[in-house]
């Protein structure tokens, strides 16, 4: 009997894509046995939990949580998986999920499976992951009495099982020491209208943008399509947008139906950001830019040119 412990992250009392995709895996983990999952402080989000497979719903209570404190989340998962005995704590493959079970595992001195794309429950559990940004796949076997695992976003298709999930409160024993980390202020990201993770259709620009103004263009296209606007590394680092837009291993994972590139070249950290979309438009000069033989239409020409001119086909179909 495999008893699996699933970290839950929500927003706004809804949780998060990447832990209904960790609950489906989990489903497939525990055999038909009950999968049970944590939330930290509020316990809004436990009817979508249920919906995804969730049996039941343990909802850590304490004052320590609504300061993130990634130490005292990780001692209240580990009371929990202890006090339930489970063989087997997913969570999603996100800063905060990989943040909090990597301390799991540590706290227990277990080993810890980040990004796994595929995972096959016995003994010794056995793991397909993604390492270098995803330019690599690693098989691994966990050896340990219980494996620590996280889920790689969009890897693992979200199935809904339409169930409802029993809510039940524990308060854990925390100390100070489990308060020494904690966030001790947060600066809300400018509104853009559109989730650059939730997005269907994503405009991102790179280098050959040249400047903040030259964003015009991919702002205008982006408003056409209803899409979330992101970029590469290079813009941020150039200073020409947030870092909260920026798509890639070291920004946001995406999952778009569309993802239309301009002016990027596809680095290996960037790829692994965007290579869960469907479909994918690139935009480049260079006819041998990497992104080129990833992306399933390219057109080889001068974003300032290409991108104003699908604008202004758009507007033409559309009569405005």
């Amino acid at each position: 009997m495999a008893v699996v412990l699933v970290l839950a992250t929500s927003t706004d009392g809804v949780a998060d894509d990447v832990t209904l995709q960790a609950l489906t895996l989990a489903r497939g983990l525990a055999g038909g046995d009950p999968v049970h999952a944590v939330l930290m402080g509020d316990g809004a989000a436990a009817a979508s939990l249920g919906a995804y497979g969730a049996l039941t719903v343990h909802v850590a209570s304490h004052e320590a949580f609504a300061a993130g404190a990634p130490d005292a989340r990780a001692r209240a998962v580990g009371q929990l998986a202890a006090r339930l005995g489970a063989t087997i704590v997913v969570g999603p493959g996100t800063e905060d999920g990989n943040t909090v079970l990597a301390r799991v595992a540590a706290d227990a001195g277990l080993p810890f499976a980040a990004n796994c794309m595929r995972v096959t429950a016995g003994s010794p559990v056995a793991v397909l992951r993604q390492r270098w940004g995803g330019s690599l796949q690693e098989e691994a076997t966990i050896n340990a009495d219980r494996a620590v695992l996280t889920v790689a976003p969009h890897t693992v298709a979200a199935e809904a099982t339409g169930g409802a999930a029993t809510v039940e409160t524990f308060t854990p024993d925390l100390g100070a020491a489990d308060l020494v980390v904690r966030v001790a202020r947060r600066i809300p990201a400018a509104a853009s209208g559109v989730s650059l993770a939730e997005a269907k259709v994503v405009v991102s620009g790179g280098r050959g943008v040249g400047s903040t103004d030259g964003f015009a263009s991919i702002d205008e296209l982006a408003a056409l399509l209803g899409a979330a606007v992101g970029c590469s590394r290079a813009v941020t680092i150039s200073g020409w947008r947030s870092q909260t837009a920026q798509v890639g291993q070291t920004g946001t994972n995406i999952a778009p139906d569309l993802y239309i590139a301009a002016g990027i070249s596809g680095a290996t950290q960037h790829m692994a950001g965007c290579k869960a979309s469907k479909k994918i438009l690139a935009i480049n000069k260079d006819p041998e830019a990497p992104i080129m033989t990833m992306a399933d239409y390219a057109v080889i020409g001068d974003l300032h040119q290409v991108v104003p001119a699908i604008s202004a086909e758009i507007r033409r179909v559309r009569g405005s």
